[in-house]
């Protein structure tokens, strides 16, 4: 949602048939879903019977030619005048013509097929139709090893791309970005502590403290826009995934359900070892470790000391796990501490949903920095009252491949089946649906439910 929906103007009727409209077209699109699941069920038991069928009459065939046996020497000799030359073989009974696959518009070769919609298919044609995905036209080659699929497949459910099974557990690398598998004559690059990246995403990632201080800047902002000022300064750090690790164990957090970590708000004094410089590409575009580290206290007594982020992300990643855990920083410096658990990661999951949502659209931000040297400036009035700038950009117009990124990150939330973030996201979201998408309103729903309130700020 945009930072607008959080106005109090007054309700516009556009947004209702709008809402409408995408109800209607959510229901479209399940009610199809639902009628292919039908055809394609109906379709396996179509061909259960067939073979059902074919078994029972090769059963039959056999009966009969033994009973005719039985019948006598006058049976048998009817039975001659009408059958044909031993010679004379039918030929569509020993080569049928194949029936032609609905999806490829190739030949079925081998035999196993469906049917559906009153044609026949092969079964991985038939499963792409289903979930609208793109089938070629004489074969459907691995994503992965670019080897021909015949029957079984895999299909990742946001990028679409084919493969074979046994690539999810024959060590191929995953992106810990798009968690996209890498795809033949492509090259992942491993960083030091393990994680594999896309070169797509590398492109696009915040590698270093130092890279991170303008998006921490942006974040800040987009709390000030929704009302929700964050007066602390605190430090934000980019660190790798075992100081993440150490820190949650400092803090005494309970790791939900063994999910990957990827940030946290501090409010134990610690020592953090972060990431101060990173040269993601040398020369040939290559990767290098040109990598440095300091490792500082982090103290005072507050309740939120310093936020810690994993490097190596894409800058929209980035963006919104920092928005996640700036929410809970907001919520412990209001005196907001003992929430639910389950609604506060949903509410801190719909704040990150909403700086994303607006990102696809992010057009650059211009800084004018003043010239450290005065004597470089003209000595013209003109130029005395504008003196000589360097104009610089701190944010730039992100790529085709990041708007996809930002998709796939807001599906990834509206997707998430775990029990705490993700039945937590659909929970608040539901809430601030039904409260006309404003945040205060339902920040106070969640209060209420969790039968607390707010403590004195610290």
């Amino acid at each position: 949602m945009s930072m607008w929906l959080f106005s109090r103007s007054k309700h516009d009727p556009s947004k209702d048939d709008r809402k409408t409209a995408k109800e209607i077209s959510r229901h479209g699109n399940e009610d199809r879903r639902a009628r292919e699941q039908i055809e394609i069920a109906k379709a396996k038991q179509e061909s259960l019977k067939q073979e059902e069928e074919k078994s029972r009459l090769e059963k039959s065939k056999q009966k009969g030619k033994t009973k005719q046996v039985d019948d006598g020497d006058d049976h048998v000799e009817d039975e001659r005048q009408v059958k044909p030359p031993k010679d004379h073989v039918d030929e569509k009974d020993v080569n049928p013509p194949p029936s032609i696959c609905r999806g490829c518009n190739s030949a079925i070769e081998d035999g196993i097929k469906f049917d559906a919609f009153d044609v026949p298919w092969h079964p991985p044609c038939l499963i792409l139709h289903s979930q609208q995905l793109p089938i070629a036209t004489n074969k459907i080659p691995c994503y992965v090893c670019n080897k021909k699929i015949k029957r079984e497949f895999h299909a990742h459910p946001f990028w679409k791309e084919i493969y074979c099974p046994g690539h999810d557990d024959d060590g191929t690398a995953k992106c810990c970005s798009c968690e996209r598998l890498e795809s033949y004559g492509t090259k992942y690059v491993m960083l030091p502590d393990g994680r594999w990246l896309c070169r797509e995403c590398m492109e696009c990632a915040v590698m270093d403290t130092v890279e991170c201080h303008y998006l921490h800047l942006e974040i800040r902002e987009f709390f000030e826009g929704l009302n929700r000022k964050i007066h602390k300064e605190f430090p934000v750090f980019l660190v790798e995934k075992e100081v993440l690790n150490i820190a949650e164990k400092e803090e005494k957090i309970d790791n939900h359900y063994g999910m990957v970590t990827r940030g946290i708000c501090l409010s134990e004094e610690q020592t953090v070892k972060s990431v101060t410089k990173w040269r993601k590409m040398g020369p040939n575009n290559q990767l290098i470790s040109d990598m440095a580290w300091k490792s500082q206290k982090v103290i005072g007594k507050s309740e939120v000391t310093a936020i810690l982020i994993l490097y190596g992300l894409p800058r929209v990643l980035t963006g919104y796990i920092l928005a996640h855990e700036m929410m809970h920083a907001w919520l412990r410096l209001n005196g907001y501490k003992k929430l639910n658990n389950v609604l506060e990661e949903g509410l801190c999951q719909v704040l990150g949903h909403l700086w994303l949502e607006p990102q696809k659209y992010a057009t650059p931000d211009v800084v004018v920095v003043a010239a450290a040297d005065a004597s470089t400036a003209s000595s013209s009035s003109s130029s005395s009252r504008n003196p000589t700038a360097i104009t610089t950009s701190k944010k730039r117009a992100p790529s085709g491949y990041e708007k996809k990124l930002v998709e796939f990150f807001k599906y990834q939330i509206e997707t998430d089946e775990s029990p705490v973030y993700g039945e937590g996201f659909k929970k608040v979201n539901k809430m601030m649906a039904s409260n006309n998408y404003n945040l205060e309103d339902t920040l106070k729903k969640i209060v209420s439910i969790s039968k607390t309130a707010p403590s004195s700020k610290s």
